[in-house]
């Protein structure tokens, strides 16, 4: 659908020198323009709105019927960072909660794979034309945004990444949703630029913790510390969208556990190895095995590529 007037479209094309101004229709690409009544409307709450929206399915984007949570994050996230990104966006996706990032390495992508899992819709922003998987490594992903989800840019199509491009996208990412999520992040993060946005647009702006030692959790420490609201998975996202108890994560109920088995999910939590946990539990190496192996089999840990155990989504 092109439902867009020619003096927004020439607008588009001014910093793209890379696009060819047919290919739109050509590929099966969405593109409206502000006057037009499918223009999302939270991007207009913008003081510099994109003339022209493009998208795979603009549909999904114009007319969402659930408010929307941007998960963000650390392109070199943490183990602890992946987990909570990955079961935060899954357990949105799983209540019907659409999840907005900007498919970048790290924490962007894994939101975007936690949502898809859980049969869920997913938009990405790209500062680059929708028809441009970026970064190439996330092509498969890409491609099952496309399926699932919407891929959407203010850039025409065959537009190439530019520096410049990525703080200009992280505004329409704020503008979509109605909460942010910052999963990990530096003190100098660019994330932190998406949560700026999204703070003055008053929309809410929440954070996970992180070890206060771990520069990887600056950002996002800095932020609890500015107020904004304290995440530790995807019922409280829920909470800040709905309302306390509104809305519940389907399935979210934990196998009952034992004080044994409960005593080793919190030490593995806190990143014991296995001497370690055998030492604080005072259990030979069979009985722990055979403990981690069912807390395995019950979905509640995972062995990481390291060897060693973490908690799961």
């Amino acid at each position: 659908m092109i439902d867009a007037c020619d003096g927004c479209l020439r607008r588009s094309y001014e910093f793209a020198p890379d696009a060819v101004e047919s290919r739109p229709a050509r590929l099966d690409v969405d593109a409206v323009c502000l006057h037009s009544d499918s223009y999302p409307a939270p991007l207009r709450e913008l003081t510099q709105p994109p003339p022209v929206l493009y998208a795979t399915r603009i549909d999904l984007v114009a007319r969402l019927d659930e408010p929307v949570a941007v998960v963000i994050g650390s392109r070199r996230p943490s183990e602890y960072g992946r987990t909570l990104a990955y079961r935060i966006a899954r357990g949105l996706g799983a209540a019907g909660v659409p999840v907005v990032s900007g498919l970048a390495l790290g924490i962007d992508a894994i939101a975007h794979r936690g949502c898809v899992d859980a049969g869920g819709r997913t938009i990405a922003v790209l500062a680059c034309g929708v028809d441009v998987p970026y970064p190439r490594t996330n092509r498969r992903l890409y491609e099952r945004i496309r399926e699932h989800g919407s891929v959407v840019s203010e850039m025409p199509p065959g537009s190439r990444p530019y520096r410049w491009l990525f703080p200009a996208r992280n505004r329409i990412m704020a503008a979509l949703g109605k909460v942010t999520v910052v999963v990990e992040a530096a003190q100098r993060s660019g994330t932190l630029i998406t949560a700026d946005f999204a703070a003055e647009l008053g929309r809410d702006v929440a954070a996970v913790p992180g070890q206060v030692t771990t520069e990887a959790a600056a950002g996002t420490n800095g932020l609890l510390r500015s107020g904004a609201a304290l995440v530790t998975g995807p019922q409280d996202v829920l909470d800040l969208l709905y309302g306390v108890g509104m809305r519940e994560v389907p399935g979210a109920s934990r196998p009952v556990l034992d004080s044994h088995a409960e005593r080793t999910l919190n030490l593995v939590g806190q990143g014991l190895g296995l001497d370690e946990l055998g030492r604080e539990l005072g259990i030979s190496a069979a009985v722990l095995r055979a403990t981690l192996a069912r807390l395995e089999l019950q979905g509640l840990l995972r062995r990481a590529p390291s060897g060693a155990y973490v908690l799961t989504a």
